[in-house]
């Protein structure tokens, strides 16, 4: 087999972190912990060693930094998603990183994490998968509490305020925010966790992990004098307030403009919105977001939710040495789930189809590595498929796609008599 088809083998043990690698560790970790002044609160982890489980928030690369400092000089063993390991799969692997294909449940993840602690290591997971879209709560997986019994350690979060206000996902530019801070908290004991059902460990999770980066930054007063800060916030910002119209939304600048209408709103130093005529509808980012969430549910209770048949074309990801063109061909994201079919250019079909019920959430990017445009990434145990409808071809929006699909996910547990608790998928 060529090896660019060879899949990853995720049944390989992990490294336990190579000691002659912990500088070059350190060197790509502190000077930034540093820049930003991070201040990490440590709450009931006196007499607490590995090994045990760290649960993480994410919302930059800086979140990756600031667990290296919060652990150091402690060994650990980190969840890494398999694009993480394009051209440097050798060094992810001796530094400890564990590959996996993003929002799929597989058994070998848990197998992976009980040798980490086995060797009497730190798990590092970051359980929601992806970078926060506006600085708040990603869903979780429902599977958290289960795994946390399984390895029989100790429970640790870490939840990091101020990433994503410094770099948001849809703007990288690095802003400069400092002090960052971190809270690393013992959520439980492995006498606790013996104790305590699954369904209260979970609520117990949830809880710490609640956080709101823009809240944060006013209640500091941080301010953020770039002067691009809203470039970018129309890919998560998709729908007008103003006037109801969905992928008009457009930034430049300090400010957030609707084409269809023509509204305009300011964003501050200190990430708050403001109209500039008329009634600001949100000024809190967050809430636009949550906003644009409840009219995706009610699209979704009325049964009429679909993306429409999207032009698209689809790279494929079955390995950490490059991603490679599979062809071009149609999405299509309804009440169902979602249906990828194409053609490589040597004629073969190609086929995804992801019913509702296996996808509780989804990963997307926005104008990915600066050069492919916004994207869905959806996967299998053995591949991974980057996904990028054409523009302008059809009116989309990445970031509707993500909700539509925890929303249906919601709906259809409903349907089951399963409902999740906030928070849970």
């Amino acid at each position: 087999m060529n090896a660019s088809y060879k899949r990853f083998d995720m049944n390989k043990p992990p490294v336990r972190t190579r000691w002659y690698l912990w500088p070059i560790t350190l060197l790509l970790s502190f000077p930034a912990v540093i820049k930003h002044k991070t201040k990490i609160h440590k709450v009931g982890m006196d007499g607490i060693k590995p090994p045990y489980v760290l649960l993480c928030n994410h919302n930059a690369f800086l979140d990756f930094k600031v667990a290296t400092k919060a652990i150091f000089p402690k060994r650990a063993n980190y969840v890494v998603a398999i694009d993480g390991f394009i051209g440097r799969k050798w060094l992810l692997q001796q530094v400890g990183c564990i590959c996996k294909r993003k929002f799929t449940s597989d058994i070998r993840l848990v197998r992976q994490l009980r040798k980490t602690v086995d060797n009497g290591d730190i798990a590092v997971i970051y359980p929601e998968a992806r970078y926060s879209l506006c600085g708040t709560t990603a869903v979780l997986p429902e599977s958290l509490g289960k795994l946390c019994k399984l390895l029989k350690v100790p429970v640790v979060s870490l939840i990091c305020h101020g990433h994503h206000v410094n770099s948001p996902f849809w703007n990288l530019h690095d802003r400069g925010v400092s002090p960052t801070e971190a809270d690393m908290t013992l959520l439980f004991t492995p006498e606790q966790l013996k104790d305590t059902p699954v369904e209260d460990i979970n609520a117990r999770i949830v809880e710490s992990f609640q956080y709101d980066d823009f809240a944060w930054q006013k209640e500091r007063g941080i301010r953020t004098p770039y002067e691009k800060r809203a470039e970018g916030l129309h890919k998560v910002l998709y729908q007008c307030p103003a006037c109801g119209t969905e992928f008009e939304m457009t930034s430049e600048g300090t400010q957030l403009i609707c084409k269809h209408c023509g509204k305009r709103w300011n964003m501050s130093e200190l990430g708050e919105l403001e109209a500039v005529e008329g009634k600001t509808e949100f000024s809190h980012i967050p809430d636009w977001y949550e906003w644009e969430r409840a009219n995706v549910r009610r699209e979704v209770e009325a049964g009429t939710y679909t993306s429409g048949e999207l032009h698209v074309s689809v790279n494929t990801l079955p390995n950490a040495l490059k991603f490679r063109f599979l062809g071009d061909g149609t999405l299509l994201h309804d009440m169902s789930g979602f249906h990828v079919h194409g053609v490589e250019p040597d004629g073969e079909p190609f086929d995804m189809d992801i019913p509702v019920a296996e996808q509780y959430s989804c990963h997307i990017e926005y104008e990915y590595l600066g050069k492919y445009g916004d994207c869905i990434d959806l996967n299998t145990l053995e591949d991974t498929w980057y996904i990028y409808p054409e523009v302008g071809a059809k009116p989309f929006a990445v970031t509707k796609m993500a909700l539509a699909t925890e929303e249906l996910y919601f709906a259809h547990r409903r349907v089951q008599g399963k409902p999740c608790p906030p928070g849970l998928a």
